[in-house]
């Protein structure tokens, strides 16, 4: 079975999902696609949870708290929401693959450091084979495999990271993570009774 995971440096929920995710590759054959989430919620008509107050700060609670409980070493960057571009092209330089994600990650949301740039993503591009940090960040190659991502993403109706696309179902955010489990137990746990009905539930106009 394939999978799609997508996902983008600026999401802790993506950090903490990502040692679950890499645990499934044993039973399903999941490919990492960075996207840029900002054209997500800028296509949805939406705003990231960090960009509205309260909201925001609850957020950063609620992350470093689920860290805590689940034994992850967890410490945000020195500023945040930050500009994920520079992170999200590294990672397609550096091939997109898992050895890439998992250092990019660790270095934004483990190890705390910024990540905006090319001077400050350059002692982990270099550690992943990247020897000319800028030129790959700035390589057009690079940034239209990003768009191509992104895109594609939208064509598949992700609306959010991360989120696991799989067997033409989604699973948004690491606290679905449970709900993956079951649904590879058991492909058709979320089709009949209940789930049934509310998949086609008649949605109330809410008054002017």
């Amino acid at each position: 079975m394939h999978a799609h995971w997508y996902f983008d440096f600026i999401s802790p929920f993506a950090y903490l999902q990502l040692p679950k995710i890499l645990a499934l590759r044993g039973r399903i054959d999941v490919v990492p696609k960075p996207i840029v989430f900002g054209a997500v919620l800028k296509h949805h008509g939406q705003l990231g949870p960090a960009e509205i107050a309260g909201k925001r700060e609850f957020t950063y609670r609620f992350v470093q708290w689920r860290a805590g409980r689940e034994g992850v070493t967890l410490r945000f960057p020195p500023a945040h929401p930050f500009n994920s571009l520079a992170a999200l092209r590294l990672c397609i330089a550096a091939g997109s693959h898992w050895n890439a994600v998992t250092a990019i990650f660790e270095h934004l949301w483990r190890d705390g450091r910024a990540g905006t740039n090319a001077s400050e993503l350059d002692e982990v591009g270099r550690g992943l084979g990247v020897a000319d940090v800028a030129g790959a960040l700035a390589d057009e190659a690079v940034k239209a495999q990003l768009r191509a991502n992104t895109e594609a993403a939208l064509a598949a109706g992700i609306y959010g990271v991360p989120t696991l696309a799989v067997g033409g179902e989604r699973f948004w955010g690491d606290d679905a993570t449970p709900m993956i489990e079951e649904w590879l137990a058991d492909p058709a746990c979320f089709s009949d009774g209940e789930y049934a009905r509310i998949a086609s539930l008649p949605a109330v106009q809410r008054a002017r």
